[in-house]
């Protein structure tokens, strides 16, 4: 009995320390979103002032 104890205890932290890798790399893919992001708003913001001033 206490050796099923021991790999299901096992068997949930292979579990959990799989489901922090995938969370890991979900904030690094949003990361990677967010400074896309920024970057596309960066460059409307040059857009925007381009046309305010050339005007």
């Amino acid at each position: 009995m206490q050796f099923l104890s021991t790999v299901l205890r096992k068997s949930v932290a292979f579990l959990m320390q799989g489901n922090a890798l995938a969370l890991q790399g979900d904030a690094l893919a949003l990361q990677s979103d967010a400074l896309a992001l920024q970057g596309i708003a960066k460059f409307n913001l040059l857009q925007i002032n381009e046309i305010l001033y050339l005007d």
